[in-house]
């Protein structure tokens, strides 16, 4: 998988994702919502660049290439389900979608641990 791509169309989406709850959902949101949007959007991003961290690591070699692998993929997973169940949330009022959002939660925690680990598995 290259990871520096996955990284960078996540970013793409996340400025997109923004932009669109900036201006075309800026008066149809209440304020609760915009501020779960708004959350969605941040930890997007935050983990769009944790991806492309991920990437860099792994061409300077402090990471293998299965560490990559999966601090990539749970990062990624973490931005779906965490992100991804926030801003259904947001747009659709649903609340039983929050109910999703834990798991994404625990994708980022374990693939930021994952990451520490797997960079001093080396040293």
């Amino acid at each position: 998988m290259n990871w520096t791509a996955v990284g960078a169309v996540f970013m793409a989406l996340a400025v997109g994702i923004g932009a669109f709850g900036a201006h075309a959902l800026k008066d149809r949101l209440d304020e609760y919502s915009q501020g779960v949007y708004e959350k969605a959007v941040f930890y997007h991003f935050v983990h769009g660049l944790g991806i492309l961290l991920v990437s860099v690591l792994a061409r300077t070699g402090i990471l293998s290439a299965s560490g990559e692998a999966r601090a990539g993929w749970l990062m990624a997973l973490g931005i779906v389900l965490f992100s991804g169940s926030l801003y259904a949330l947001a747009i659709s009022g649903v609340r039983i979608l929050g109910a999703v959002t834990p798991f994404g939660g625990v994708a980022f925690i374990v693939g930021w641990i994952l990451l520490a680990y797997e960079a001093t598995r080396g040293t």
